[in-house]
């Protein structure tokens, strides 16, 4: 199957393109947002392939995968034909959450598939078809050693997605223990950065912190929290959102309460050989249920419908 898509969420894509299919991605003038090729962080497949927009006619597309409101003309307009599609919603309703409705509500012939049961539960998906497909991961292996007592943190944008991420809360557990921040556009936080590394760079360097902490207050579920998982680092995160449902008791703390998890990033940091044991029991849990071949199998049995 040859399957048209936009790179816009990179970890998601990453994941996805690793089936058996062939995958086009737009490429603009400029990779700007509505073409941005093939990923310049990740190792991804050959059979990714960037294509310029203005050659997207020539290319038998089977099926398109949409990921925001736009891309459905778009690709009409750029095949010039009406090809069969679904659509993956990545995000939690923003606003005034429960009316908040759904882009595609007012449809009932693309299929809207969710990537945790949480969105789908507090989206209005009015008519729309649903689906819940949720996370696969590429396993990055077993790379924790713990080695530094520090904890790790992955967030993009920080600054501008301050609530969002809960970049607010980092000086309470930086008063706590010593917090080192991975990705795009943290450099000029008031701790240690590391600034948009390669995806086997910056997982090489999150398996040497002793635990992984995931301060969001509003989001799917992060990728790179089932990466830290998966890492075997134990994991600290805020009970909000779909981590109540992938983060069992074993792999860490979960709590709305600051003190708590602060409380548990410092037991962590003080007591290597529990960290090193409940992040064993993270990496567990996580392959169980954000499996790559999981992932794959569930779109594949989807994209066949369609």
């Amino acid at each position: 199957m040859r399957i048209l898509l936009w790179h816009v969420h990179g970890s998601w894509t990453s994941a996805f393109i690793r089936g058996t299919h062939d995958y086009v991605l737009p490429l603009v003038p400029g990779r700007g947002p509505d073409g941005r090729g093939r990923a310049a962080t990740f190792d991804w497949p050959e059979r990714a392939r960037e294509v310029p927009w203005d050659r997207l006619r020539d290319e038998p597309v089977d099926v398109v995968v949409y990921q925001r409101p736009h891309e459905i003309e778009l690709a009409r307009e750029w095949l010039g034909r009406d090809v069969p599609g679904v659509y993956v919603e990545h995000n939690t309703p923003a606003g005034d959450v429960p009316r908040t409705r759904h882009p595609l509500a007012g449809r009932d012939d693309i299929t809207l598939v969710h990537v945790t049961h949480f969105n789908e539960l507090y989206w209005d998906n009015g008519r729309a078809p649903t689906r819940v497909i949720e996370h696969g991961v590429p396993d990055p292996g077993h790379l924790y050693t713990g080695e530094l007592p520090r904890a790790g943190v992955v967030v993009n944008e920080p600054v501008r997605r301050t609530r969002v991420a809960g970049t607010d809360l980092l000086p309470r557990f930086a008063a706590r223990v010593p917090l080192d921040v991975f990705g795009m556009k943290v450099t000029g936080l008031p701790y240690d950065t590391y600034e948009d590394l390669p995806q086997h760079v910056m997982h090489a360097e999150l398996a040497k912190r002793r635990v992984y902490l995931h301060p969001y207050r509003w989001t799917s579920l992060g990728l790179a929290l089932i990466e830290a998982m998966m890492l075997g680092l134990p994991v600290v995160a805020l009970a909000a959102t779909e981590a109540v449902e992938a983060v069992p008791p074993e792999a860490g703390v979960l709590s709305t309460k600051v003190h708590v998890l602060a409380d548990a990033l410092e037991a962590y940091v003080r007591d290597p050989e529990t960290a090193r044991q409940t992040g064993k029991a993270a990496r567990s849990a996580a392959l169980a249920r954000h499996g790559l071949a999981r992932f794959l199998a569930d779109w594949d049995d989807l994209l066949r419908k369609v």
